[in-house]
């Protein structure tokens, strides 16, 4: 099941990989990444196990900003995330918000909402 507003798909690489190629392509872009984490390994520190899952929160504030300023409440889904996790199966996948639900949950005009699109950010970094 796909929750709504979320996009999931596939990678080729592992998942440290996948967000290692995220990262690079945001920080050539000049995003800012504001965190990384590594869940697999929080929650082996809890004495809890899971396959490898990592998160990437990022954003760039002259980009995001005209969003909160149109709508304050659509900081809740800034900075924009990305997850990456691996199956039992050893395949990885990862997620993110669909720009599309976004704009449309806080109502945000398409004119300033393009930075919410991920779909390119990750088909690049993945290629």
């Amino acid at each position: 099941m796909t929750p709504k507003g979320v996009i999931i798909q596939s990678s080729t690489y592992s998942v440290k990989e996948t967000i290692d190629r995220i990262q690079h392509f945001l920080q050539q872009q000049g995003v800012t990444i504001y965190a990384r984490i590594d869940q697999q390994s929080e929650l082996n520190n809890a004495g809890l196990h899971i396959p490898p899952m990592e998160f990437i929160m990022f954003g760039k504030p002259k980009a995001g900003g005209p969003l909160m300023i149109d709508n304050p409440l659509a900081a809740l889904d800034l900075p924009l995330k990305i997850i990456a996790w691996g199956d039992p199966q050893q395949k990885v996948w990862l997620a993110y918000n669909d720009a599309a639900y976004i704009r449309e949950r806080y109502d945000l005009p398409e004119a300033i909402s393009a930075p919410l699109n991920l779909e390119p950010i990750v088909t690049k970094a993945l290629e």
